[in-house]
């Protein structure tokens, strides 16, 4: 008695069809940075504390960023996914014009 193999049988029993994956990649989300703006008029405690409640900084960093809004005209508070940055942007100006302080705040791309 002889066993027939698959090349034999034409390959119907047994057979294994192998299929190919793909590689997917997936890139991290694009950055963007919240910016504070320095103006004449909200007053530094304020800015900081908004570092502080809205960006979770330390004392201490809340005010070295403060003090680089006031000398500098601009200031990061923190790099974010969009919608976070966006969401975090909208509370800091809310919180500002409820205050009735003329703190700008705004997002960009991070670089």
């Amino acid at each position: 008695m002889s066993r027939k193999t698959q090349e034999q049988d034409g390959g119907s029993r047994g057979s294994v069809v192998m299929e190919r994956k793909t590689k997917t990649t997936v890139s991290p989300p694009k950055m963007y940075k919240v910016l504070l703006h320095n103006d004449d008029y909200t007053p530094m405690d304020f800015v900081v504390a908004a570092l502080e409640v809205f960006f979770h900084h330390s004392h201490e960093q809340a005010v070295k960023i403060m003090l680089q809004v006031h000398h500098n005209g601009v200031g990061v508070a923190g790099v974010f996914t969009h919608e976070i940055a966006e969401s975090k942007t909208a509370k800091v100006l809310a919180a500002a014009k409820e205050a009735g302080f003329p703190l700008l705040c705004t997002y960009e791309p991070d670089a």
